[in-house]
C-alpha cells in the first residue's frame, strides 16, 4: 500500500504538467498584475478562492437541497416501470446513453494585441489605444457646453473658467489614483492626512478640481432620437467597444460573467449600517465577456434596473429570460468564430446553447437545479440517488452534439456542453486529494473558471474608488477602470513590459503621473 501511495505522488506532477500543457495558453495567469499573492502558486485547474469555493459549494448545495428518492436509473431495479418510464421519455426527447466522439471546434485564429507597440511605449500610450484624445476632447467641449447651459439657467459661476484638454487628461488622472491609493474620496489628495499627495496636488488646486467635478458630461444634452437611460455615457461606451475590438484578438476560450464591482473592502470595514445600505443600492448590472486566457474584457453590457416594461432588470432578475438576454447581447460580434464560451448557472440552458451553436458558438456551463432553466434537459440526470458515487465517477448523456455530464466530488455537479468531446477524459489535481478523475470539459470549466476568479481577485483592487451618485457616473467610472486593466493587459503582453516590469500598482501610478503632465511620455514613434 505504501509503494502504492508513493507511486500515486510520483504520478501527480506528471499528470499535472500534463493538465499545464492542454492550457499553456493562460501564460499569465499566475500573476496577472505581476504581484505574487498568496494563491499564485497554486492548481489552475481548480481554484481555491474564496469566490470559487463560495460558488461550487453553491452549485453543489443546490443540489442535494433536491434528491431524488428513486435516485439515478442506474441505482433503481431494473426493469421496474419507473425506470424504464424516464428513459423512454428522454430516449424520444433525443438523449441517449450512447457516447461518439467528436472533434473540438476548429479555431485557426491567433490571439493578442493587433498593434505591435515600441518598447519605449509609456503607460499613457496604452490607455490611449482605449481613451484617445479625440474621445478627451469630446468630454472637454460637452463638459464646457453643460457649464453654459447650466448658468444660464441657474445664475452665472463667476469662479468658472472653460477646462482645457490637458486639465481634462488632469482630471481622469486623479480619479485613476484612487484605484492605487484606495482612498474613499478623491479629494484626500489635497487634505493633510493619510491619503494626501502633495506632488500630485499641486498640479491643479482642490477648488478647480470641484468645479470640473461639478459641470463634468460626456454628453450633456439628451437628443431628440435618444431614449436610452444611459444616453450620457452611451457614446463613451460604444467609443470603448470599438476600440477593444480594434485593438485585441481574443482567445478561443470565453467566459461571460459579472465581475466583481462590490465597494472597497475599507470601506466596508468601517462605512456605518445606514452608509453600506445607501451605497448598495446600485442601479445597474454589469455584465462582460472576458478572454479566459489573458483576462483582457473583450465586451461590456450595461443593464439597468430600472429598465421598464418586461425586459426590464426589475422584472427579470435571477429570471432565466434576463440571463439569456444578457448571453445574446455579450456574443453579438462572436458569432461564426467558433469561439467556446464559458457560462455559470444563471446563462446555462440547453435552448440558449443550441441557438448558439447555429451561429457558430460552442459552450459549456454549469448548471444549477435552483439557477439554471433546465427545460428539455432529462430529469434522471438532474436527481441525485440515494447512495452518493465514489469521488471522480459520473454519469453522462448525449443528445447530438450536446453532453449533459453529473460529476460526483464532495457533492453533485452537473455540466452541459457541445465544445468538449464526452469520450476524452481529464483530471483535476488538488493539492490534498490528488488526481481526481473527470470528463475534459470539467477539466476545461475548472481551467478558465479559476482563472478567473483569481484575476477578479486582484481585478477588484483597481476599481475607482471615486461613487458618484449619479448612475451614468458610476457606470462612466467603472468603464474606465476596465479600459485601466486592459491597458496593463497589452503592456504586459508587449516589448514595453520587458524595459521597465511595472507591477499594476506601477503601471497605474506611472498613467496617473504621465495624465497629470509630472512624467514626459516618451516618443513612441
Amino acid at each position: 500500500m505504501a509503494e502504492g501511495g508513493a507511486g500515486a505522488r510520483r504520478r501527480a506532477p506528471a499528470l499535472l504538467e500534463a493538465a499545464r500543457a492542454r492550457y499553456e495558453s493562460l501564460h499569465i495567469s499566475d500573476d496577472v498584475f505581476g504581484e505574487s499573492g498568496p494563491d499564485s502558486g497554486g492548481n489552475p485547474f481548480y481554484s481555491t478562492s474564496a469566490a470559487s469555493r463560495s460558488s461550487s459549494a453553491a452549485s453543489s448545495d443546490d443540489e442535494r437541497e433536491r434528491p431524488g428518492p428513486l435516485g439515478a436509473p442506474a441505482a433503481q431495479p431494473p426493469g421496474s416501470a419507473d425506470s424504464l418510464g424516464p428513459e423512454d421519455d428522454e430516449a424520444s426527447a433525443g438523449w441517449s446513453n450512447a457516447l461518439r466522439d467528436r472533434p473540438p471546434p476548429r479555431f485557426e485564429d491567433t490571439g493578442g494585441p493587433t498593434r505591435k507597440m515600441p518598447p519605449s511605449a509609456s503607460a499613457v500610450d496604452f490607455f490611449q489605444l482605449f481613451v484617445p484624445d479625440n474621445v478627451l476632447k469630446n468630454m472637454v467641449v460637452q463638459t464646457n457646453m453643460y457649464a453654459k447651459k447650466f448658468q444660464e439657467r441657474f445664475g452665472s459661476d463667476g469662479a468658472w473658467v472653460e477646462v482645457t484638454l490637458a486639465e481634462m487628461k488632469a482630471f481622469l488622472g486623479y480619479m485613476i489614483s484612487t484605484s492605487i491609493s484606495h482612498c474613499e474620496s478623491v479629494l484626500s489628495i489635497w487634505s493633510g492626512g493619510f491619503y494626501s499627495n502633495q506632488s500630485l496636488a499641486l498640479v491643479m488646486s482642490q477648488a478647480r478640481f470641484e468645479k470640473i467635478l461639478k459641470y463634468f458630461h460626456v454628453v450633456a444634452f439628451r437628443s431628440s432620437q435618444s431614449t436610452h437611460g444611459l444616453y450620457k455615457v452611451q457614446p463613451f461606451l460604444d467609443s470603448l467597444q470599438h476600440s477593444f475590438d480594434s485593438s485585441f484578438r481574443p482567445s478561443q476560450t470565453q467566459v461571460l460573467h459579472e465581475p466583481l464591482i462590490d465597494e472597497d473592502p475599507v470601506f466596508i470595514a468601517t462605512c456605518t449600517e445606514r452608509e453600506l445600505r445607501k451605497r448598495k443600492k446600485r442601479k445597474f448590472s454589469l455584465w462582460v465577456r472576458q478572454c479566459s486566457s489573458t483576462g483582457f474584457i473583450i465586451q461590456i453590457y450595461v443593464h439597468l434596473k430600472e429598465g421598464g416594461g418586461p425586459d426590464g432588470l426589475d422584472a427579470l432578475k435571477n429570471k432565466p429570460q434576463l440571463h439569456s438576454m444578457v448571453a445574446r447581447s455579450l456574443c453579438r460580434n462572436a458569432a461564426g468564430k467558433n469561439y467556446i464560451i464559458f457560462t455559470g448557472p444563471s446563462i446555462t440552458s440547453l435552448t440558449l446553447f443550441e441557438e448558439f451553436e447555429k451561429q457558430e458558438i460552442y459552450c459549456c456551463g454549469l448548471l444549477s437545479s435552483r439557477k439554471s432553466d433546465c427545460t428539455g434537459l432529462p430529469l434522471s440526470m438532474l436527481t441525485n440517488p440515494a447512495t452518493p458515487p465514489a469521488r471522480g465517477q459520473y454519469h453522462i448523456k448525449m443528445k447530438g452534439n450536446m453532453s449533459l455530464i453529473c460529476w460526483y466530488n464532495k457533492g453533485h455537479f452537473r455540466f452541459l456542453t457541445n465544445a468538449y468531446s464526452p469520450v476524452q477524459q481529464g483530471v483535476i489535481i488538488k493539492r490534498k486529494s490528488g488526481e481526481i478523475p473527470c470528463p475534459l470539459a470539467v477539466e476545461a470549466f475548472a481551467a478558465h473558471l479559476s482563472y478567473i476568479c483569481r484575476y477578479d481577485d486582484k481585478y477588484s483592487k483597481y476599481f475607482i474608488s471615486h461613487k458618484p451618485s449619479k448612475t451614468w457616473q458610476q457606470v462612466f467610472w467603472f468603464a474606465v477602470s476596465i479600459a485601466v486593466n486592459n491597458a496593463y493587459i497589452l503592456y504586459k503582453m508587449s516589448d514595453a513590459y520587458h524595459v521597465t516590469r511595472y507591477s499594476r500598482a506601477q503601471f497605474g501610478e506611472r498613467l496617473v503621473r504621465e495624465l497629470l503632465g509630472l512624467e514626459d511620455a516618451l516618443p513612441t514613434h
